[in-house]
């Protein structure tokens, strides 16, 4: 079997066996189908599935991190080219349950990548921010409840966007999401968040179904499908940069950076980090443990009690 005919197996089983989502179906082929590419220009893509080496994946990597150039942004940087790897792990291991004699996954290491930075907003900013939405029209009643929502939730962008208004129990303040790896999870609405959203879809008199929704662009009458209108990943990215810099806000952030902000709040007022990685949907608790590093107000205790520039 050679590695295109291994690929297109592993994709199937990806989606029909694993139940994951389309999305990562389509990088699991996007991260391979580059793979594949590379194995051509190495003239070894009709070469049997077997004979890919650790050898292979090292002079794989090295062309990832020495001569291949995104045309939009440039070198790889390592988490980057970490993705290929994973996705490669991944499609050994399911060959590996196949009873193929391949590369065992563990010979495929991941590169170390520097530690990861946290950008998140004080209470201040937050507000400055909130502030900065003016809603005297229902775009910026929608503006204000999405930082809202993002806020008291620490929903993830793609996961905000795909909410429907169905989907969301104002009343009681919280509803099920379907997050990474298709798993459910519950979050909850803060008060203030509540009424914005309340505010928000009182105001809204149209029959479409997404949450939010987009107030430019096409119309359903230029051809467009209701499913248009949903808000999009980007539009909540612009959106968020829009009122980062109203508020007069200097570093630069995206959306990810509410969902840091979620996390912050509650574990620097005491929240436990299970409950915490619950809330955010991360698979393992090390993912969460990022947090507490800026959240221990021990360290700061203790830094403020022995350091001599403190006496």
């Amino acid at each position: 079997m050679n590695f295109s005919q291994a690929k297109l197996r592993f994709l199937e089983y990806c989606e029909l066996d694993r139940n994951l989502s389309i999305r990562t179906v389509r990088m699991y082929g996007y991260y391979l189908e580059f793979f594949e590419g590379w194995l051509t220009l190495q003239k070894k893509n009709d070469e049997p599935i077997e004979s890919i080496t650790d050898d292979t994946i090292r002079s794989f990597r090295l062309y990832l991190s020495h001569e291949y150039k995104n045309p939009y942004k440039g070198n790889l940087s390592r988490q980057t080219q970490n993705y290929f790897l994973i996705a490669l792990r991944s499609f050994f291991k399911y060959l590996i349950k196949q009873k193929m004699k391949v590369l065992t996954p563990d010979m495929i290491e991941l590169g170390k990548q520097k530690e990861r930075e946290i950008k998140f907003l004080s209470p201040e900013e937050l507000q400055r921010m909130f502030n900065a939405v003016d809603v005297i029209d229902e775009s910026g009643e929608r503006d204000r409840a999405i930082l809202e929502v993002l806020f008291s939730t620490g929903l993830r962008v793609s996961e905000l966007v795909a909410l429907n208004k169905d989907d969301i129990n104002i009343d009681r303040g919280e509803f099920s999401v379907l997050g990474k790896g298709r798993k459910v999870r519950v979050v909850f609405l803060s008060d203030d968040a509540k009424e914005r959203l309340k505010t928000y879809l009182q105001k809204r008199s149209d029959p479409y179904s997404a949450l939010f929704i987009r107030y430019s662009g096409p119309k359903p009458q230029e051809g467009l499908t209701p499913e248009k209108m949903r808000l999009s990943v980007r539009s909540v990215e612009r959106l968020v940069d829009k009122y980062r810099l109203k508020a007069g806000i200097i570093k630069r952030f995206g959306p990810h950076a509410l969902r840091h902000s979620f996390a912050t709040d509650l574990l620097g007022a005491g929240a436990d980090l299970r409950s915490v990685q619950e809330m955010l949907g991360h698979k393992n608790v090390a993912t969460t443990q990022v947090y507490t590093h800026v959240t221990n107000p021990q360290l700061r205790e203790i830094h403020k009690k022995f350091h001599s520039g403190n006496k």
